[in-house]
């Protein structure tokens, strides 16, 4: 994707104050704004112009974005850092005081797309950035809550259990001085976590000003792909071979579960599609999830005499079968 250089569009040096990006701001603005620039590309120039502001008016984006950029080589076709969209996500606020945006790729890719949002604590669903501190008369002012993602295991989320988390984060040093930073946490997994869920962990978030104490820090968590099982909500879900006797004349057959092998009866007369239910097999809560198994057939090769043979007499024991019959009609 097309990299950005924020400073550039608004015209000052990568070292310019808070109040130099604030004056360049204002006259780019009056400059490309649509409802009074004759400029052909004020739109375009406008968005970008309330983007480079955006996330150079925030400390914690601006670290970040200079962090980037001095990996980043002049004229090479930009890509996020590797696991850097699974790590710390940002703070949204309107920029220009008030001019919503739509952000280009670019800036998603480094800050994420949930601007707006309020943050809540642990529960489902996705939620919003951090909360700005408010700060009242230099008193001290809580830090803010940070947000980050955690991809977990389908093992992780049945048996619970500590993970090592390692992300990269700003840090507000007691000057009010913002650099990007790596942590290592280790986190408690509680057994039974749906992807979706947040997990809180009280003071790990950013640093409290004049004193005050620290924020929280929030993390989503997702599930790693698994090639067998998918999840929905609390249940699981896994597609099942079984042979065309066993489907036709049912049969005891042993599924391996995450939480361990069970026996479970096919019964006879089973077709492609039919889902088991597994009761409490599931995801671990109150109540617990049910495990889905979803049957498929799976017919044996045809690469020996005996099997040709076996086929043959298949196909002459069921002369009048049709399997497109229902697609004649």
């Amino acid at each position: 994707m097309e990299f950005k250089d924020y400073y550039a569009a608004l015209g000052v040096a990568a070292t310019a104050t808070q109040d130099e990006i604030k004056r360049a701001y204002r006259k780019q603005a009056r400059k490309y704004h649509p409802d009074v620039s004759k400029e052909p590309d004020a739109e375009a120039r406008f968005k970008d112009v309330a983007e480079a502001y955006e996330a150079l008016t925030d400390a914690e984006k601006r670290a970040a974005y200079d962090d980037v950029v001095a990996r980043h080589k002049h004229g090479q076709q930009f890509n996020p850092p590797p696991g850097w969209d699974s790590g710390f996500e940002f703070s949204g606020r309107d920029a220009g005081g008030g001019d919503n945006i739509d952000h280009s790729e670019f800036f998603e890719s480094l800050f994420g797309q949930q601007f707006g949002r309020q943050a809540g604590a642990d529960g489902g669903g996705r939620q919003g950035r951090s909360r700005p501190s408010r700060r009242q008369d230099n008193g001290p002012a809580r830090g803010q809550d940070h947000h980050a993602k955690m991809q977990i295991t389908l093992q992780d989320a049945y048996q619970g259990g500590q993970r090592g988390l390692q992300m990269r984060a700003p840090h507000r040093d007691e000057h009010g001085q913002v650099t990007m930073q790596d942590r290592q946490l280790d986190v408690n997994i509680p057994k039974g976590v749906r992807p979706g869920q947040q997990l809180r962990l009280v003071g790990q978030g950013g640093t409290g000003l004049g004193g005050g104490p620290a924020g929280d820090l929030y993390l989503e968590i997702e599930l790693a792909p698994h090639p067998s099982f998918r999840v929905d909500g609390r249940d699981v879900y896994l597609d099942l071979p079984v042979a065309p006797w066993e489907a036709a004349l049912g049969a005891q057959v042993t599924v391996h579960t995450p939480a361990g092998a069970v026996d479970m009866t096919v019964p006879a007369g089973s077709t492609p599609g039919r889902k088991l239910r597994l009761k409490g097999r599931g995801l671990p809560s109150s109540p617990p999830g049910d495990l889905y198994v979803v049957l498929g057939v799976a017919l044996p090769g045809a690469d020996t005499e005996p099997a040709q043979a076996a086929y043959r007499a298949m196909a002459s024991a069921f002369a009048g079968f049709n399997p497109r019959q229902a697609l004649e009609a």
